[in-house]
């Protein structure tokens, strides 16, 4: 399928879920995350959920992250330019939703992206190759594409991989994992 025909799917697939399914599914995701060799390093990025998508409830994740004592990492999105910029996330960071119902921090301390080590994704469907599908902006085959060599990039579906997404582009960045429910992913590229 292409992306097109599968931004569409699984927007119907989420949109079937319920709060509980989503809750459950998610901490699923959260306890598979667990068994990864990532956590070696020492800055996450981590993606605050879009309620209104039905997006994965990372707050599990951010638990994870805090109770390991890890710096976790947030962005902003600049919706001219397709650019984020990455914060700390520190008791003190005010989180507020953009006009897009993306909650994001106020302000805050910036991290450069050449110190991000782990960067957990966001989709909508992946392949079994590590091709991913996202709503289509950009942003964050922009931010993979300028990451530094060796991040590692995790993604993190409620979804099962699809065969193959016919029309990804030279610039589609893959992952190294993605973390279902019921499965993890690993994918072996050479530029790693």
């Amino acid at each position: 399928m292409n992306k097109k025909t599968l931004r569409l799917k699984y927007k119907q697939l989420r949109e079937q879920l319920r709060e509980e399914e989503i809750e459950e599914l998610s901490l699923q995701i959260a306890n598979q995350l667990l068994s990864l060799p990532i956590w070696d390093k020492t800055y996450y990025h981590l993606f605050l959920s879009i309620v209104e998508q039905k997006e994965i409830n990372t707050e599990y994740v951010l638990q994870i992250l805090a109770g390991k004592d890890k710096e976790i990492v947030v962005s902003k999105s600049d919706f001219n330019t397709r650019k984020m910029t990455h914060y700390l996330l520190t008791d003190a960071t005010k989180i507020r939703k953009n006009e897009y119902h993306i909650p994001e921090p106020v302000d805050g301390l910036e991290v450069p992206v050449s110190k991000i080590d782990v960067i957990f994704v966001p989709l909508l469907a992946f392949d079994t190759n590590g091709n991913r599908v996202g709503y289509g902006k950009g942003f964050y085959d922009l931010f993979l594409a300028a990451s530094k060599p060796g991040t590692l990039k995790v993604g993190l579906s409620f979804f099962e991989a699809e065969p193959k997404i016919e029309d990804v582009f030279e610039f589609d960045q893959q992952l190294h994992y993605c973390v279902t429910p019921n499965k993890i992913y690993t994918f072996v590229h050479e530029n790693v």
